[in-house]
């Protein structure tokens, strides 16, 4: 299993909706994916906004290539989302699931 992290700080006013938009969007479309798994939204307050940390769980990393393309460590942020952002990462962080 391959445990997929991305991190985004999201606009202060925008946290809530950044997490509507997980919950009615993107959770539903990955659950239509083969090979995954879950997924987990942690958060935190930060300085200058809401920071995320979005946590997803596959079964391989060639599952992960259905969603994320020819290369799997690019993150997947829609132009809706990065609007809601104050910055995002661009790479997402792949680690393998040892227990």
């Amino acid at each position: 299993m391959i445990s997929r992290h991305w991190r985004g700080l999201a606009k202060p006013a925008q946290a809530d909706a950044y997490v509507e938009h997980l919950r009615t969007e993107t959770f539903p479309a990955l659950h239509a994916l083969p090979g995954f798994i879950s997924a987990s939204i942690l958060r935190r307050s930060q300085a200058l906004g809401v920071e995320f940390l979005i946590v997803t769980q596959w079964a391989s990393l060639e599952a992960i290539h259905a969603f994320a393309g020819e290369d799997a460590r690019a993150a997947v942020v829609p132009q809706k989302v990065q609007d809601m952002m104050v910055e995002y990462d661009r790479i997402a962080r792949h680690y393998e699931v040892v227990d």
